[in-house]
């Protein structure tokens, strides 16, 4: 549709990684690998933690919305980065794009809030151990998570309102494999000013209040820790944040990278492949993150698998192979 001397973008065209088709093969294996080891990684840990009794306790209760998190915005990325690899035309229509740069915002916001909250948890499991159930009641933790997600609806709704208010002229084919802030900025011909600064105001004011209460909850945790005598208390008290700060340093770390930077500082081919280590590669990580490093979790898988196994003995009535 024309308007003006200009025609109206009503579509998007996804470049993807590569033209070349043995490499876009491999790349398809290897991204559909991914995926499949983030949704069994991520639900099987929240099956886990919903039939055994024992992680129904509020840090349990936030690493399951964690993995929910991860599996959700992995499958707002992935069935498009896909399409990009198999697809003669890599077309995605306007309001597609729309939703999925809205929805891929909420959910990596709502992520860093619940990074914040768990910091806030472990400080104070470690710090007031006898009011921590009083504390961190369920209706509170609820009220937690409800309030990450209601913070990041409100950013992800103002960042797509300024970005999608911008005309789209020039071109229509995004130099990426999702609809990305960055990348659709690059497509404007009006001017972006406004919008680059709304952007960097929302993506600061979000790592730095998130980060500042991840810090403060640390440098907590690290005065009580220092105050127990013994070794093995020590050990015991930072075992558990251990988890954490592994996903706090991968996520922030990538996620600071990519958005706390003015739009003319962007380079899209690099940014690609940062954007696939955030993307991709953490919602598969963290599964194995908190699993591996965590005794309680090896255990209680273990003892599921027993018990399946023994299960599909008995119903295969070969109890002498169990």
């Amino acid at each position: 549709m024309a308007e003006g001397n200009h025609t109206v973008v009503t579509e998007f065209i996804l470049l993807g990684f590569t033209d070349n088709l043995k490499l876009q093969v491999f790349l398809f294996m290897v991204f559909l690998l991914i995926y499949l080891l983030t949704v069994v990684g991520n639900l099987g840990m929240i099956v886990l933690i919903w039939i055994e009794s024992k992680f129904h306790t509020p840090m349990y209760f936030f690493i399951s919305s964690l993995a929910f998190l991860d599996v959700s915005y992995s499958t707002i990325i992935i069935p498009s980065t896909l399409m990009t690899l198999v697809a003669e035309t890599k077309v995605i229509s306007y309001t597609a794009c729309t939703a999925q740069l809205f929805l891929f915002c909420v959910t990596v916001t709502a992520e860093c809030y619940l990074l914040a909250v768990m910091a806030y948890d472990r400080l104070i499991a470690i710090c007031n151990p006898l009011l921590y159930p009083v504390i961190m009641s369920k209706k509170f933790c609820v009220l937690l998570v409800c309030g990450s997600y209601f913070m990041s609806c409100m950013n992800a709704t103002i960042q797509t309102l300024f970005i999608f208010q911008l005309s789209f002229c020039n071109s229509n084919i995004i130099n990426h494999f999702f609809c990305d802030m960055p990348p659709i900025l690059k497509l404007s011909c009006s001017d972006t000013y406004v919008t680059d600064v709304v952007h960097f105001t929302c993506a600061a004011v979000l790592v730095i209040s998130t980060m500042l209460l991840i810090l403060i909850s640390y440098i907590g945790i690290g005065i009580t820790v220092h105050k127990i005598k013994s070794t093995r208390g020590r050990c015991k008290a930072f075992s558990t944040c251990a988890s954490h700060l592994t996903a706090v340093s991968m996520f922030y770390g990538t996620g600071s990278f990519m958005y706390l930077r003015p739009s003319s500082k962007y380079s899209l081919e690099h940014d690609k492949i940062i954007s696939v280590f955030y993307t991709l590669a953490i919602p598969m990580l963290n599964p194995m993150i908190y699993s591996l490093r965590n005794e309680e979790v090896k255990a209680a898988l273990r003892k599921t698998v027993a018990r399946l196994h023994f299960s599909l003995c008995a119903g295969l009535k070969e109890p002498e192979n169990c």
